[in-house]
């Protein structure tokens, strides 16, 4: 049963009550590191973390998948549709420290196509959220595969990694690419046809 203040799709994070739940737990991690939280710099982090929590976790809060619109299409169009560059920032599932890219996505339709603004909307949606690229990579072509039933739907995310960076191997700048294949991007002219609108530049 979900708390008083849950939405049907996913928990309120912005509930006062869970925002200052959040930044109980926050002032606890704060206090078992020793820091002297009477220091001014100090003294509103845990809602200031809270808050942020709130804001990068938000995709939670919206449900079980994105809520757009998809359009006939009546033009009959039957070529490559493909948004490139599109930033995106999230959270590491296992370090909660953050990730952060770029998302290429492209998919050849057959009966419906998508507003163009969705494709921010959709990985905005599944970013938000305690995540790993891989699984990123793959519920973005699957929504966009079960939506809009196209011919073929391809996605490849490159991504620098905090928890690589920060920690553990302390490797500055190096970049995961992921990528997720469905359709006729299996076809390799197809799939050629995609690497290489990726790699040309903004005139």
């Amino acid at each position: 049963m979900c708390p008083p203040n849950d939405t049907p799709g996913g928990p309120d994070l912005l509930a006062p009550d869970r925002l200052e739940r959040i930044a109980g737990h926050v002032r606890g991690i704060l206090t078992e590191l020793g820091l002297d939280l009477g220091d001014p710099n100090l003294a509103e982090t845990d809602r200031r973390v809270a808050r942020m929590y709130a804001e990068m976790f938000h995709g939670l809060q919206e449900g079980s998948e994105p809520a757009i619109t998809v359009f006939p299409n009546e033009e009959r169009y039957s070529a490559m549709v493909m948004e490139k560059r599109i930033p995106f920032y999230s959270m590491c599932a296992h370090h909660l420290v953050p990730f952060y890219g770029h998302a290429h996505l492209a998919y050849i339709p057959n009966d419906s196509i998508l507003g163009l603004s969705k494709f921010s909307r959709i990985l905005e949606f599944y970013a938000k959220r305690p995540q790993l690229q891989e699984r990123l990579t793959e519920q973005v072509a699957n929504y966009l595969e079960t939506r809009l039933h196209p011919q073929g739907v391809m996605v490849v995310i490159e991504a620098r990694h905090l928890c690589v960076e920060m920690r553990g191997v302390k490797k500055a700048g190096a970049v995961t690419v992921t990528s997720a294949i469905r359709g006729i991007f299996h076809q390799r002219p197809v799939r050629e046809e995609f690497l290489d609108l990726l790699r040309r530049t903004e005139p």
